[in-house]
C-alpha cells in the first residue's frame, strides 16, 4: 500500500526539475492547474495531456510509478464518471428501469475525470521532484508579504509540508498494523469487499493513536532546535532564480495563453 502513494514522497533523478527553484515549481504548478479548469474542447485536453506527458518524461521519474500512485483512486475516478454518466440530461443513449446513460453524461464524465488525472499528476511531479524542506522555504519566501498583515507565513509553510510529509507515513503506519493483524491470523484480504470495508473501522483508532504520537514527537523534536515561530530563521541554502527558472516560467505561462486562446477561439 505504502508504493501506492506518490504524494509526500521524493525521488532522486537529477532531472532539470529537480534544479528548478522551488518558488518557480509552486507557481508554475497553480498556473498549469488554474488554466486546466477552463479546458473546453477535446482539443484542448489533448493538448494539456501531451503538455503533462512531457513534463512527466522530463521528470524522469518512471512513468510506472505514476501509475501505481493513480491505482488508489480508480474507485473515485469511477464513481465520478458514473455519476455524470447517470445523472445528467441529455440524449438517453441506453436505458433500463430508472436507470439512463446520456451523451452528454458521459462526456461530462469523461472531462471530469481527465481533469482529475491531469491535475493529481502535477502535484505529484511537484511533490516528487521537490524535498519537503525546499518546498516549505519555496513556499514561505512566496508567502512573505503577507507576513507583513501578521499572517504566521513560517508557521503555516512548515505546517503545509508537514502534512503533505505525513501521507506516506500514515500509509507506513496502516501497512504495518494490518501486518500484526495477519501475524494474529486476521486477513482483511481474504474478506469480501463489504465485510473488509467495516473490518477496517476498528484499525482506525490505533491509526489515529500512532499518528498522534509521531505528530507529538515531531513537535518536541522542533521545539528542541528552537524553532520557536519560524521568523528570522536563516537558511543554509539561498534560493536565486537562475535562467532555466525564467525558461520554465516563460514556457508555462505561454501554454496557459495557448489554452486561453483555444478556449475563447473554441477550437
Amino acid at each position: 500500500m505504502t508504493d501506492s502513494v506518490i504524494v509526500g514522497q521524493y525521488v532522486e533523478t537529477h532531472s532539470i526539475f529537480h534544479r528548478l527553484d522551488p518558488r518557480t515549481k509552486l507557481v508554475s504548478i497553480v498556473i498549469l492547474m488554474l488554466s486546466f479548469l477552463i479546458l473546453g474542447t477535446w482539443f484542448s485536453y489533448a493538448v494539456a495531456t501531451f503538455f503533462v506527458i512531457g513534463i512527466l518524461l522530463l521528470s524522469k521519474v518512471p512513468i510506472q510509478f505514476f501509475w501505481r500512485g493513480l491505482r488508489p483512486l480508480l474507485f473515485i475516478l469511477l464513481f465520478t464518471f458514473l455519476y455524470n454518466a447517470l445523472f445528467s440530461k441529455g440524449t438517453i443513449l441506453w436505458s433500463w428501469s430508472f436507470i439512463e446513460v446520456t451523451e452528454e453524461g458521459l462526456r461530462t464524465g469523461l472531462r471530469f475525470v481527465w481533469r482529475i488525472i491531469l491535475l493529481i499528476l502535477l502535484a505529484s511531479v511537484l511533490t516528487l521532484t521537490t524535498k519537503p524542506l525546499d518546498l516549505a522555504y519555496g513556499l514561505e519566501k512566496l508567502l512573505a508579504p503577507l507576513s507583513k498583515l501578521g499572517v504566521p507565513v513560517e508557521q503555516f509553510s512548515l505546517m503545509i509540508v508537514i502534512a503533505i510529509r505525513f501521507i506516506p507515513t500514515i500509509m507506513e503506519e496502516l501497512d504495518r498494523i494490518l501486518l500484526a493483524q495477519k501475524a494474529r491470523g486476521y486477513d482483511l484480504t481474504a474478506l469480501s469487499l463489504p465485510k473488509r470495508i467495516f473490518a477496517y473501522i476498528p484499525i482506525i483508532i490505533p491509526l489515529l493513536f500512532t499518528t498522534i504520537q509521531r505528530a507529538e514527537q515531531l513537535s518536541y523534536a522542533i521545539d528542541a532546535r528552537a524553532y520557536g515561530n519560524g521568523k528570522g530563521r536563516t537558511s543554509y541554502r539561498v534560493l536565486q532564480f537562475q535562467q532555466m527558472d525564467y525558461l520554465a516560467g516563460g514556457i508555462v505561462l505561454l501554454f496557459a495563453v495557448i489554452l486561453l486562446c483555444l478556449k475563447i477561439g473554441k477550437v
